[in-house]
């Protein structure tokens, strides 16, 4: 499993969520919504420390990553976050 960011994914986290250096930023599996992969579940991200991860990449010293207990929701699936130019929002691809 890889996660892996777009340049203008990174300039979001960046500029929507004020992510600095030295920080990281979590995905994980929220209950409500809707994703390709299961329903009822979404992907949720929050800036928080790591406790044990599955996937992670870092990027301008930022540490995107995946913790043991979300590692159902991806089922093996890689991540690539990219920005929807025209509603300014975070889009979720899931690729085997």
């Amino acid at each position: 499993m890889n996660i892996q960011l777009t340049d203008d994914a990174i300039e979001w986290f960046e500029t929507e969520m004020d992510v600095e250096a030295g920080e990281a930023v979590q995905f994980y599996a929220r209950y409500g919504g809707a994703s390709p992969l299961h329903e009822g579940f979404s992907l949720g991200i929050q800036k928080t420390e790591p406790e044990k991860i599955v996937a992670q990449t870092v990027i301008n010293d930022v540490t995107y990553y995946i913790d043991e207990h979300d590692e159902w929701f991806f089922q093996d699936h890689n991540l690539l976050v990219s920005l929807n130019p025209d509603l300014n929002e975070l889009h979720f691809d899931y690729e085997k």
